[in-house]
Order: C-alpha cells, then sequence, then structure tokens
C-alpha cells in the first residue's frame, strides 16, 4: 500500500523525514511526501488512487479535509493521523479492510508513540468479521451482517462460523459458501473469489493505460473487482510499477511464477516466439492466471492484446 503524508509545520514535516529514516533502516517502503499543489488535491488524489494517507496535524484537520471523500467503508483509503510531536497515531477510517490499524500500529513502533486505536473489536479483542475476510480474502455479499457479527462478538457470545457443511443445521453467524450453496440461516455471507488475472507487460508500461486496460477486460466479461482473487504474472515482473499498483490500489495480491513453473503447466496455450525468446515462456497471462488458480482453474478469457500489456482470465474450480 502506497503511504502519501502531509505536514504544516516544521515540526510535522521532521517527523516525516524521521519516519521515512526508520523505515529505510528496516527495508521497508516509505512516505511519499506531499508535493501537491493544495490540501484538497492530497486528499481528492489520494482518495482515487486508495492510498493511505496520513497527517501529520490535528485531527480536525483531517477530518474536515477527507469529510467529503468518506463514501464506503469496505473502499475508502486508509486516513491516519500523528500529532506534531508524534506522540500519538490515530488511525480514522478504514481501520480494518483498508490497513489504517495496522499501518498506524506499525508508524507507532517505528516512532515509540501511542497507537490509538478506537475499533470496538479490536480494544475488545473480540472477533472482527470485515477483517476476518480481507485476512482470508473472502468477499463481502451482506455488509449489513458485518454489524450483526461484530454486536454479538462484543456482547461476549460466542461466534458461529460454518464453512465445510451446506446447509448448516443450525443457524450460523458466518457462513463461508458460494452464493449458490447460501440455502441456510447466517446474519453474513462471505465468499470465495472466484477469479484470477493473469497480466504479462512490456517494462515500465504506464501505469493509467495497464489500468485501463485489465479495468475494460473485467467489465467487459462482467467481473467485479471484488470478484478477483489474485492477479498473477511472471517473476521477472515482481517490481513492474504498473503492476504493483494495480495490487496496491485495488488491495489485489500480486503474484509472480517463474518460468520453469509456467512452463510446466499443463494444457493448451497461446504462444509467442518472441516472448519465449525474452523471458522463457510463450505465454505469461493465460499461464500465470491458470496458476494463480493453484493449477486447478478453467481459462474463461483467452489473451487480450493492447500496446504493450495482455490480459488473461481464469476462474478458480469448485467456486
Amino acid at each position: 500500500m502506497e503511504k502519501r503524508a502531509i505536514a504544516f509545520t516544521d515540526k510535522g514535516r521532521n517527523v516525516i523525514e524521521r519516519l521515512n529514516n526508520e523505515y529505510k533502516k528496516l527495508g521497508m517502503e516509505g512516505i511519499t511526501a506531499n508535493s501537491y499543489v493544495s490540501v484538497k488535491e492530497f486528499v481528492s488524489q489520494g482518495f482515487k488512487d486508495k492510498a493511505c494517507l496520513i497527517f501529520v496535524s490535528a485531527v480536525g484537520i483531517a477530518v474536515r479535509y477527507i469529510s467529503e471523500y468518506i463514501n464506503d467503508k469496505l473502499l475508502d483509503s486508509p486516513v491516519i493521523v500523528i500529532d506534531d510531536n508524534a506522540q500519538f497515531v490515530i488511525p480514522l477510517v478504514s481501520g480494518h479492510l483498508g490497513g489504517a490499524n495496522k499501518v498506524a500500529l506499525t508508524i507507532a513502533e517505528l516512532l515509540g508513540a501511542t497507537p490509538v486505536i478506537t475499533t470496538s473489536t479490536d480494544v475488545n479483542d473480540v472477533f472482527s468479521p470485515d477483517l476476518y475476510a480481507q485476512e482470508n480474502n473472502l468477499k463481502i455479499q451482506n455488509r449489513d451482517g458485518i454489524k450483526k457479527v461484530s454486536a454479538k462478538a462484543l456482547e461476549g457470545k460466542a461466534v458461529r462460523l460454518s464453512i465445510k457443511n451446506f446447509p448448516p443445521k443450525e443457524p450460523v453467524d458466518v457462513l463461508i459458501s458460494n452464493v449458490a450453496d447460501a440455502d441456510a440461516e447466517y446474519s453474513l455471507l462471505l465468499s470465495p473469489k472466484p477469479y484470477v488475472l493473469g497480466v504479462g507487460t512490456k517494462k515500465d508500461k504506464d501505469i493509467n493505460e495497464a489500468e485501463e486496460f485489465i479495468l475494460q477486460i473485467l467489465k467487459e466479461n462482467k467481473i467485479s473487482l471484488d470478484e478477483v482473487y489474485a492477479l498473477c504474472s511472471i517473476d521477472r515482473k515482481e517490481e513492474e510499477e504498473c503492476l504493483k499498483n494495480f495490487s496496491k490500489k485495488y488491495r489485489i495480491p500480486f503474484i509472480t511464477f517463474d518460468a520453469d513453473l509456467l512452463n510446466s503447466i499443463d494444457g493448451e496455450f497461446s504462444h509467442s516466439d518472441y516472448v519465449q525468446e525474452k523471458v522463457g515462456v510463450g505465454n505469461v497471462c493465460e499461464r500465470a492466471a491458470i496458476l494463480g488458480c493453484r493449477n486447478n482453474g478453467e481459462l474463461i478469457v483467452s489473451k487480450k492484446i493492447a500496446e504493450g500489456i495482455t490480459v488473461a482470465v481464469a476462474k478458480r474450480m469448485g467456486i
């Protein structure tokens, strides 16, 4: 996840510099300091890019600037506030699905600050259904169920979860199932994500062009982003910015495979002698999509080509 920060005083800017130095010591990706012409642009572009926004300021300043952009707790950018003296680190929105709580805890550790976590399930150390969905890469089918399950957990009651027995013999709180299998009484339905994107790109492919083409393929095939299990490619593209950006922006795991593993896949795939010569395998996108299904998938969108990028989509079997 890209982290962007803004400060309004010299002390605040020193906090950002200090934090970046700590990240650097650990070999971790640091924070991009504000380079926008206005705070409003910093926020609007950050929400558009799904970046983690860090205000080194008073909480009130951050609240005023982000208020018009807060729209969906499942999709909003994470926002964190750090005070000028780096005493407190406060995640404001998207604590769970956006990862604000996790980032805030890391920042607090690096700065020797106090993390101020206010999410009820966290402070009471009880089961969090939305965090469970995120950590297990599951799609939330009925968002109203999050509140119901959280409320039960906060009351100290046991949360019943069913994974294998469809339908369960008794009502459950959380049901993990395909929608078609969900003939049961439950509060929250979580579903495995069925689709895997396989992508091949030329070096330094434009970030916006790559994103636009991938989204176009999904739209044409009526696949929503929250149904995508993973983005996959060859290991030579592990640091390709357009793929890393798409993964971070849309919170989709990015997985890469070496050429030998891609070549080991059985099946009929399109082939390019040029690609074979360059990377050691004659097709990246289709083979990567199947491998992302743990070699148990069906290619539903064969290789689609635009300038400098190829995209294929596979469906995980049994999902």
